[in-house]
C-alpha cells in the first residue's frame, strides 16, 4: 500500500465533524463536493489525500489535489471550495507555529536550507515528497496508538517541519520562523488589521508597525497577501459580516455598522460584489454549519 493510500484510509477513519484530533495542532478533514466557505487561513500546512480543493486569495487562485500540499505562511482572508471529483475530499492539516520553526532553525545548518528571498507570497502549492507523506502517515497512525502518541507525536511533527524547510516552499517556511524576516514584519501589520478590522487606519501607521517605509510596506504587503491593505481590511469586514448575519439575518444595518460600515447601501453593494448576492438574499447563510467547509486545510 502506498503512503497516499494509507493516508487516505487513516483520514477517512478518523474524520470528525469538527475536524479535531487527539494530537494538538492536527486536523483531519472530510468534505462533500462543492462545499465552500470564506474565512481566515491561519498559518498552516494542508495536504490533500483524496478529491481536491480550490482556494481564492484576492485575485489569486490555488488548486491542490491528491499528493499536493498548500502552505499558508500568513493569516489571510481566503475562500475555499471543494472540487466535485465524485468523492469526498480528505485532507490533513497542521498548524505551523513560528516558535517551533525558530527552534528548528537554530539547530539547522543554513547550508542545508534554501536561500530565503526578501519576501514570498503568503500561499503556495507544491507536490509532497515521499518523505513528507511518510511522516504524515506515521503521525496519523499515532491517533490509534495512545501509549506512544505523547512521546512520538512531537518528534514526527518536528520531522514534518524539517521536510517542509527542505522542500519547494522552504524559503517561505523559513521566513515564518525568523523573527526579523520581511514576512514576520508584514504579519505584524496583518495582525493589526485583523484585530481592528472595524476601525479605519492610516497606511503610514501600518508601515511603522512593520518597520518599513511606506513604499516598501506596500510592495511587501502586496506580495504576501495579493491585495492592498484597504482591500485586505474590506475582505475581513465582509467575511465577519457574513458570519454575524448567519445568526442575525434580519439585522443587516446593525451588522454593517458593527464591522465598520457607516453606509448601509455601501455595505450591501460591497457585500454583493464579494459574495455575488446582497445580504438580504444570501441563501448560504441558511446552510447548516456541518455543510460549510473551512478555508483550510
Amino acid at each position: 500500500m502506498s503512503a497516499l493510500d494509507e493516508m487516505r484510509e487513516l483520514l477517512d477513519r478518523h474524520a470528525r465533524p469538527d475536524m479535531s484530533t487527539a494530537i494538538d495542532g492536527i486536523q483531519v478533514c472530510k468534505f462533500t463536493p462543492n462545499a465552500s466557505a470564506a474565512g481566515m487561513s491561519g498559518t498552516v500546512l494542508a495536504v490533500i489525500a483524496q478529491g481536491g480543493k480550490r482556494l481564492a486569495l484576492g485575485e489569486r487562485l490555488y488548486e491542490y489535489r491528491p499528493g499536493e500540499y498548500l502552505i499558508a505562511s500568513a493569516d489571510l482572508p481566503v475562500t475555499g471550495h471543494v472540487l466535485d471529483t465524485g468523492q469526498p475530499t480528505l485532507g490533513f492539516g497542521m498548524t505551523l507555529a513560528p516558535s517551533a520553526l525558530a527552534e528548528l532553525l537554530l539547530e539547522a545548518d543554513p547550508r542545508d536550507l534554501p536561500t530565503t528571498p526578501r519576501t514570498t507570497p503568503g500561499i503556495a502549492v507544491s507536490t509532497a515528497s515521499p518523505s513528507l507523506l511518510d511522516a504524515i502517515v506515521r503521525l496519523l497512525r499515532l491517533l490509534e496508538q495512545p501509549a506512544d502518541r505523547k512521546i512520538l507525536a512531537p518528534m514526527v511533527k518536528r520531522e514534518i517541519l524539517w521536510y517542509l524547510l527542505r522542500g519547494d516552499q522552504g524559503a517561505a517556511i523559513r521566513q515564518l520562523g525568523l523573527a526579523d524576516s520581511a514576512l514576520a514584519h508584514i504579519n505584524r501589520a496583518v495582525r493589526q488589521i485583523r484585530e481592528n478590522y472595524a476601525t479605519a487606519f492610516r497606511v503610514e501607521e501600518l508601515a511603522e508597525i512593520a518597520g518599513m517605509s511606506v513604499s516598501a510596506f506596500h510592495r511587501n504587503f502586496q506580495t504576501v497577501t495579493g491585495m492592498s491593505p484597504i482591500q485586505f481590511q474590506k475582505r475581513i469586514r465582509l467575511q465577519e459580516a457574513r458570519l454575524l448575519l448567519a445568526s442575525r439575518p434580519s439585522d443587516i444595518t446593525g451588522v454593517g455598522l458593527s464591522v465598520g460600515y457607516d453606509s448601509p447601501s455601501q455595505f450591501s453593494r460591497e457585500y454583493r460584489r464579494m459574495f455575488g448576492t446582497p445580504p438580504s438574499k444570501d441563501t448560504q447563510l441558511r446552510t447548516p454549519p456541518a455543510e460549510l467547509v473551512t478555508a483550510l486545510p
